[in-house]
Order: structure tokens, then C-alpha cells, then sequence
């Protein structure tokens, strides 16, 4: 199961109390307060981890606490700090707080730590509270209790392309002949309904990553179909591969397809729409594509977007494909996609 999306619940460590205790010895007149501090309490960080795809762990496991500290005692001995904990996710994780809305974080590299909640302070002991009037204090405080608050946490993937289209026009196939990704390809709409990840090699030095998403379909922006569950999974990726089908039998125009997957992309984000992209035209081995092949040809030279066409059960136009991608992605500075 593939979980991209969930609220979890943490909360920071509590303080320790702090001591009131007076040092009694033989020999030693008005030994006076010595009542240690508390502990202060764990924190919660979340860690980006590249060996994780997935917030499924979370879904088993919604409420995170950290570690409280321990409290103060006599002969001035301080509690111990509570254990921070660290809940580890996938690269990509963005962290709001579900109540406000707020970016705590964006998890984008390895490594890289946000701190969830902070961890409380702990009450200090009477040996604090004395002075030159006050002796022999009595008093001490209790440990704070731990903050908490509900995080909502946010998968998008993180690939150099990612590949678009209506349902069955042939991403699964493609992904599964570049990479050695094996998504799930079947004779039925919405096939795909997770995201794939499939790395690209070029050659010895180049490589790419490479996401199949979901198929899009008309009103996506608005939540039909998989919707926004599909288009977050878009905005990372710095090239697009609009994959249009040549198969006549769909009863569909490829030409009024990728006016629509652009329109679906507006829609959600005018960014996304002007992100760079290449037209992929699929299953030219058919015999009766011919007329729809030149259509889409003459459709992208007038709006000069890159158009490649392939078939891609036959593997014909693939190895043009990548060079094309890698190109693209070499050349730094992409030019934003011209669309009517």
C-alpha cells in the first residue's frame, strides 16, 4: 500500500520536577538547599530517509511521544534530559501543521532534520531559590508539560520526469522499457494508482529518475479521479512527458487529450502548466496511426515543443527518447512550455 498523505499526533517530552532537599551532615553547620533541577523533556525531529517511499509506517502508528525527563534530586544532582525522537520519512516529505496550515518543513536531502515539537523545561530545584534572606527555600518547581500538536505530512516525489497521460496511453509500458521499474500494466483505465519511480541510464555517467503517475483524466484539478492525489506528484519534477495515444480504437483525439492534460495542469497550478515538457506519441507500430502521428507532428512544430514518437511495446524511438530527455535535462536552463 502506497500512503502519500497523513496526519500523525506528537508531543515533546514533559520536565522533570525539580527537588527540595537540604544537605544534613555531620560536621557541616547550615548545610543549606540543595535540591537539584529537573530534566528538560525530548524533542521530536523528523529525519529524511532515502531508503523509505512511503508514509505507510505512519498509518499503522498515529500518536509520537517524546522521552520526559527525569527529576531533580538532593545533594544537587540534576535530572536526566529526556531521548529525543526521531521519525524517519521519505525524501520529499513536506510538514504543515494540520491546524494552522503552517510549513514547518521541506524534506528534500538526505539527512536533513526539521524539528517536529520541542521538548519541555524542567523545574528547578530549591538550591535556585536561595538568597541572602530567603535561607532555606521550600520551594521548587514542577516540570512543564511537553507541547503537542497534529502534523500533516505530505509525499511528494522527487524524479527528474515525470510522465503524463490518460489512462492506457502506454506510461506503465514505457517506464517498465527505460527503467527496471515494474509498475503494474493492465487493459483497463486507472491501472497505475500509485506513483513509480524507475531510474533511466544514459550511459556510464548519466542517469535520471523517472515517475510513473497516474492516469489524468478531465476535472483532475477539481479531485475526480485520483485528482490531487496524482497532480502534487507532478510539482517536483523538472520535465514533463506528455504521453499521447496513437490507437485509434480509444475514440479519442491525442490533439484534444493534451489540450486537456495542459488545461487539468493550469488548473491546479499555472507553474506546473508552464513547466517544460516533450510530446510523446505512443503505439506507432499500429498500421492505422499514420494519419494521427503527422497531426500531433505538425501540432507541436507550430507550438515548438519537442515531439517523439515511439512505440512503446516495440522498444522503436526509445533510445532517441532518452537521448532526448538527458539532453534536456543537461542543458540547465529549460524553456517553459509554449501552449495556446
Amino acid at each position: 500500500m502506497f500512503v502519500d498523505e497523513i496526519d500523525i499526533f506528537v508531543k515533546g517530552g514533559d520536565g522533570g520536577a525539580g527537588c527540595v532537599s537540604f544537605r544534613r551532615e555531620k560536621y557541616v553547620p547550615r548545610g543549606g538547599p540543595d535540591g537539584g533541577d529537573g530534566g528538560d523533556g525530548g524533542s521530536v525531529w523528523l529525519e529524511a530517509d532515502p531508503a523509505l517511499t512511503t508514509l505507510l509506517d505512519f498509518h499503522y502508528k498515529r500518536h509520537y511521544h517524546a522521552e520526559r525527563g527525569t527529576h531533580g534530586e538532593g545533594s544537587n544532582r540534576h535530572g536526566a534530559t529526556g531521548q529525543d525522537l526521531v521519525l524517519r520519512v521519505p525524501i520529499g516529505t513536506v510538514v504543515t501543521d494540520r491546524d494552522t496550515g503552517t510549513l514547518i518543513g521541506d524534506l528534500a536531502v538526505p539527512g536533513q532534520r526539521v524539528l517536529a515539537i520541542a521538548g519541555s523545561r524542567g523545574g528547578r530545584g530549591n538550591a535556585r531559590f536561595a538568597s541572602s534572606t530567603n535561607r532555606a527555600p521550600r520551594r521548587a518547581d514542577l516540570g512543564r508539560p511537553g507541547p503537542e500538536r497534529w502534523l500533516h505530512l505530505e509525499l511528494k516525489l522527487l524524479a527528474d520526469v515525470g510522465v503524463v497521460g490518460f489512462p492506457n496511453a502506454g506510461k506503465s509500458t514505457l517506464v517498465s522499457r527505460l527503467s527496471a521499474a515494474r509498475p503494474k500494466i493492465a487493459d483497463y483505465p486507472f491501472t497505475t494508482l500509485e506513483p513509480t519511480l524507475g531510474i533511466v541510464r544514459v550511459d556510464d555517467e548519466r542517469s535520471f529518475v523517472i515517475a510513473d503517475l497516474p492516469g489524468l483524466i478531465p476535472g483532475a484539478a477539481a479531485g475526480k479521479g485520483l485528482g490531487h492525489q496524482f497532480l502534487r506528484h507532478t510539482e517536483r519534477t523538472r520535465l514533463l512527458l506528455h504521453v499521447l495515444d496513437l490507437d485509434p480504437q480509444t475514440g479519442r483525439d491525442p490533439l484534444d487529450d493534451h489540450a486537456a492534460l495542459n488545461r487539468e495542469l493550469r488548473a491546479y497550478s499555472p507553474e506546473l502548466a508552464a513547466r517544460p515538457q516533450l510530446v510523446v506519441a505512443n503505439k506507432s507500430d499500429l498500421p492505422e496511426a499514420a494519419p494521427r502521428r503527422e497531426r500531433i507532428e505538425r501540432h507541436c512544430a507550430a507550438r515548438e515543443l519537442p515531439c517523439f514518437v515511439i512505440s512503446a511495446a516495440t522498444g522503436a524511438g526509445l533510445a532517441d527518447l532518452v537521448r532526448g530527455i538527458a539532453a534536456a535535462l543537461a542543458s540547465g536552463e529549460l524553456a517553459p512550455a509554449r501552449l495556446p
